[in-house]
């Protein structure tokens, strides 16, 4: 296919490209910005006046709940829904049911998701077999098999023994290792976040230490293996000081944060309603507060959607029941953009927090927008106000921002020069 997008808004945070102009594609590739290579004639048009082209969104955490969950969503679902929000690019973590540990798992993966041909997915492996914590899976292998980083996620390792180990392993070889820091112990039984609110309702707490505790262990190891590291899932204030501080000693470690999370804390839960059960939990005010300043600040380099799609079952439950987690793929990039409209970031820097900053993050090539480059391309309306959930195409309907508004609207993607979604 031979494509022109017109007078769009060309915005490439890598870059820092800025202009009113034209994008020229064929053959799955950016063939020129600007006037039109000679003798180009194109056979499809888009007219993107008043739209901002942007690089393809890049995604760390979206769960695709296959193999093995299928009521809740598929590879061929999920990965639509991640299309309509504009993302093309997205690692899916290891959930899966048998967990993504061997070759196998990874190659299926990656053979449901190129024949549905919606976005391109990224597998991230257990760290453990498993998920077990106490033996290590073949990592070099499913790095050969198309695993780009590991993680335990939420699951604890059986000791700091075996995980020290385990990152000097990961250190030989070059790998990334992804963390969700929780300690185990103390978040036992919890599900909101400790403090006035849960007491108020009845709900056992998750302390802020339980994040804390485990942040401080994991940053120690990180320093003393030399580990690729990155940190998934943050929730808390002093999370951010740890980090920042780290940071400030040049220990090379990244960060992202739950997109719901700069919008959403413990004070919402007053309703009850389980669609806002997550884990990690949404914590106070004052640690949103500190999620956003980091963001801003840039030592949050990352905003994921950390997507969990659910059947409807899962969540029609009294709140400790539920089942935790969000159906939040589509909806990262208006998200995103609250922090635009709350004047906490310039539109640049917001795009760059799920484009080039997640791709840098793990060092995947994605999340610009270059000349000769692939042709994921996300075009979207600032100044389209919509409602969320009208053309909701994720299986999972487990989302508190349905019937909310949205402040921009995804128009088109492409993923390799092929539109995936256009807005019906």
């Amino acid at each position: 296919m031979r494509l022109t997008i017109e007078g769009a808004r060309v915005i490439d945070p890598a870059s820092q490209f800025d202009e009113i102009t034209d994008l020229h594609i064929a053959a799955g590739h950016i063939l020129a910005i600007g006037a039109a290579p000679e003798g180009f004639s194109p056979n499809q048009r888009i007219d993107a006046r008043g739209l901002i082209a942007c690089p393809g969104l890049v995604d760390l955490n979206v769960s695709l709940r296959e193999p093995g969950y299928s009521r809740k969503g598929s590879i061929a679902s999920e990965t639509r829904a991640a299309a309509a929000g504009g993302v093309t690019t997205l690692c899916c973590p290891p959930d899966s049911r048998p967990v993504l540990d061997t070759p196998a798992v990874a190659e299926l993966i990656l053979d449901r998701s190129q024949a549905a041909g919606n976005a391109r997915v990224l597998p991230i492996g257990a760290l453990t077999k498993g998920l077990e914590g106490e033996q290590l899976s073949e990592l070099v292998a499913l790095r050969d098999a198309g695993c780009v980083a590991f993680t335990q996620g939420l699951a604890p390792m059986g000791s700091n023994r075996i995980l020290r180990r385990s990152l000097e392993y990961a250190a030989t070889f070059g790998l990334t290792i992804i963390f969700t820091p929780q300690d185990a112990d103390l978040a036992e039984g919890g599900m909101a976040h400790e403090g006035p609110t849960a007491s108020r309702l009845g709900l056992v707490g998750i302390p802020e230490s339980a994040e804390t505790v485990a942040l401080a262990r994991d940053l120690l190891l990180i320093e003393q293996t030399g580990v690729r590291a990155h940190f998934s899932g943050l929730t808390s204030a002093r999370a951010m000081d740890m980090l920042a501080d780290a940071q400030a000693r040049g220990l090379p470690v990244t960060a992202d944060v739950a997109a719901y999370q700069l919008l959403l804390c413990d004070e919402d839960l007053t309703g009850f309603s389980s669609q806002l059960h997550v884990m990690p939990p949404l914590r106070s005010a004052d640690d949103r507060r500190a999620l956003r300043q980091a963001v801003q600040g840039g030592v949050v380099q990352a905003i994921a959607s950390h997507h969990q799609p659910h059947e409807a079952e899962a969540k029609r439950v009294p709140f400790a029941a539920s089942a935790p987690g969000i159906s939040s793929v589509e909806i990262l990039l208006p998200l995103t953009m609250t922090l635009v409209a709350d004047g906490l970031l310039e539109m640049p820097a917001a795009l760059s927090r799920v484009t080039t900053g997640p791709a840098a993050a793990l060092g995947l090539s994605a999340g610009q927008l270059n000349q000769g480059g692939v042709a994921d391309i996300t075009l979207f309306d600032p100044a389209q106000a919509c409602e969320i959930g009208r053309n909701w195409l994720s299986r999972g309907a487990n989302c508190p921002f349905i019937g909310k508004g949205a402040p921009v609207a995804v128009t088109h993607t492409l993923y390799g020069g092929k539109l995936v979604y256009q807005t019906p």
